[in-house]
């Protein structure tokens, strides 16, 4: 194989055109991308030229003064621009995240506790307080270089962190009403039940306070809560799941509950301060704003 085969592929990428083209087919004029980007038209032109030249490809048509996008423009704009908005999202965040007494980051290993709660929660927050929020997502448990204010978990800990205590679990079963009123005059033990790949043991849990004897049949599996709960929605079967996560769908009657009490869950949820924050104080008033609404759930 010859030493220069695939050197083209191997080139490093021109990052400041393919910013320039996003820019340039999503104005769908030079002088407005040249005006964003604070260049100049010229500017613009090489750039455009440049990755052209890179690409091997026409991006833009031009005629007189008016460009547009080719077919192979329009294909790699699609491709690109939202990797870019991603990338200068990250960057902003990061940017404002250290030190900035405006902004406070959240970080949770609960994803459908951050859809039900928290992120509904923001806006009183913020109102009252000033402090913009931004929440990240993980399973893992925080490692040495993440950075983060405050954690909300069910199943993490961190060591020497202030911890707030939110709210217990109490898990229950629930389904659509129509599946409710099909199964209603059986025994779980008939029931077609959705599991949750995220709490492998909250349906034995629940099944155990029962005395339902026989194993659960399950019908479907999803890897989060909020999947889960869909697909409950939907009608495809029983659901145990934490009453906190299911209250909106409860009280709207999208959702009812089975037959059988509520089960006290193996965690509760909890909320730490990080103790590397710059904005201690910002982090407490946010983990008291959680515990005040959870408490009148």
């Amino acid at each position: 194989m010859s030493r220069t085969h695939g050197v083209k592929s191997r080139l490093p990428l021109p990052l400041n055109s393919i910013r320039v083209f996003a820019e340039a087919a999503r104005e769908g004029n030079f002088s407005r991308a040249a005006k964003r980007l604070d260049m100049t038209q010229g500017a613009v032109s090489q750039h455009v030229a440049s990755l052209e030249r890179f690409l091997g490809k026409q991006l833009f048509v031009r005629s007189g003064a008016v460009v547009t996008l080719s077919d192979a423009g329009r294909l790699y704009f699609d491709n690109v621009q939202e990797s870019l908005a991603t990338l200068e999202l990250a960057t902003h965040q990061m940017r404002s995240r250290h030190g900035d007494p405006g902004r406070l980051l959240v970080r949770t290993s609960l994803p459908t506790f951050a859809m039900t709660w928290l992120i509904p929660s923001l806006p009183a927050f913020v109102a009252g307080h000033g402090t913009e929020v931004d929440v990240v997502s993980s399973l893992s448990p925080p490692g040495p270089g993440d950075f983060f204010d405050v954690l909300v978990t069910r199943d993490l800990s961190i060591d020497g962190a202030e911890q707030w205590a939110l709210a217990e679990e109490e898990l229950v079963c629930v389904a659509s009403p129509l599946v409710r009123e099909r199964v209603v005059a059986t025994t779980p033990s008939e029931w077609s039940f959705i599991a949750a790949a995220s709490r492998p043991d909250a349906l034995q849990t629940w099944l155990r306070q029962q005395d339902a004897g026989a194993a659960p049949r399950i019908t479907a599996s999803f890897d989060h809560y909020f999947l889960a709960v869909s697909a409950v929605a939907a009608g495809l079967g029983c659901l145990v799941v934490p009453r906190l996560l299911v209250r909106e769908q409860l009280r709207l009657g999208h959702l009812v509950e089975m037959p059988g009490p509520g089960v006290r869950g193996g965690g509760r949820y909890c909320a730490y301060v990080s103790p590397e924050t710059a904005v201690p104080e910002a982090a407490r008033a946010f983990c008291r704003h959680l515990k005040r609404l959870l408490s009148l759930a």
